[in-house]
């Protein structure tokens, strides 16, 4: 089994709960030799592939998988997911599979518009808007929030604090507008088979955050949070692994912000309080019995930083030299 974006979180996630499975061999790969994952594994297990966004990704990767062999690929970066669900027949045809939900899934979820309007009448949505000729800058409550329609994390996002303000920025098809929503933020990952059945719904609240990344958090039982995430996985036909954010809007309802499609970063809570995802997934993926409905206990993490050490020799081999 191959992960690829073995320099991230959702990546080292999935690695530490897939090798206690000693039926799994574990291969790592990432575009840097620096990834901290593919020191994980031995080297012979580690490889370097281009970046989700080069045109000849796909291709690249599936050329790997040949080479080593590779019989399921989980990717975790967010530029992967469509190149390689568009490339799906292809790797099946060579014995490959991808743990990763359909592209007809991945069109909706990985539109922040589409998604908005997808879910409309499913869950609670914030008003939402292409930010282009015909938005009334008068017509919204401030704050708001503008922001790409396609991306990852808090990128591009600006909060704006008027209608002044609002009117004062370049339009564009890329770009939507939001309601700004002020209540507590919520982190759900959910689990669903291969039909899409959704079996465990896991919410976690960022605690402490310390550069954008999340040191501390917990997991919550919370009814109301839980039946979102379901809502929003079925209405989205959501496979395998992903994460529903939602925030509670000015009346302290939940509603939706996005859904990311893939591991999380943060996903070795969820595993920590009794759900272990990655496992559950390739289990499902391969039409193995995996339960029908999974409960979790509340646990808190904190995060720190943590090193590694290899011989340089190691970066080496992998085609970066050593500066």
């Amino acid at each position: 089994m191959l992960v690829t974006g073995a320099g991230g979180p959702a990546a080292i996630a999935a690695m530490k709960s897939l090798r206690a499975d000693r039926s799994v061999e574990l291969l790592a790969a990432d575009m840097d030799a620096w990834a901290a994952g593919l020191y994980l594994v031995p080297p012979e297990a580690r490889t370097l592939i281009p970046a989700g966004a080069a045109p000849d990704f796909a291709e690249a990767l599936l050329t790997r998988c040949l080479t080593l062999g590779v019989d399921v690929v989980l990717p975790t970066v967010d530029a992967e997911l469509r190149p390689l669900a568009y490339a799906r027949e292809k790797f099946a045809a060579a014995g490959i599979a991808l743990l990763l939900a359909d592209a007809a899934a991945l069109e909706v979820i990985l539109d922040k518009l589409s998604l908005a309007r997808h879910c409309t009448g499913v869950v609670r949505v914030p008003r939402t808007e292409l930010f282009g000729p015909d938005v009334d800058p008068a017509s919204w409550t401030y704050p708001a929030v503008v922001k790409p329609r396609t991306g990852s994390g808090s990128r591009g996002v600006v909060i704006v604090g008027s209608a002044a303000e609002l009117a004062a920025l370049d339009r564009s098809p890329g770009l939507i507008v939001q309601d700004f929503l002020p209540g507590e933020e919520y982190s759900v990952d959910v689990l669903a088979g291969l039909d899409g059945h959704v079996i465990a719904s896991v919410p976690r609240i960022r605690a402490r955050v310390d550069s954008g990344v999340s040191v501390g958090g917990r997991t919550v039982h919370d009814p109301e949070i839980e039946w979102f995430g379901r809502a929003v996985a079925r209405a989205t036909k959501i496979t395998f692994v992903a994460n529903v954010q939602c925030k509670r809007d000015r009346e302290g309802n939940p509603a939706l912000l996005e859904v990311n499609p893939r591991i999380p970063g943060t996903l070795g809570l969820t595993i920590a309080s009794g759900i272990d995802m990655p496992r559950l997934a390739l289990e499902a993926l391969l039409g193995r019995r995996v339960p029908g409905h999974l409960d979790f206990r509340e646990l808190a993490v904190v995060r720190f930083l943590d090193e590694r050490f290899i011989d340089p020799a190691d970066v080496d081999a992998l085609g970066l030299a050593v500066t």
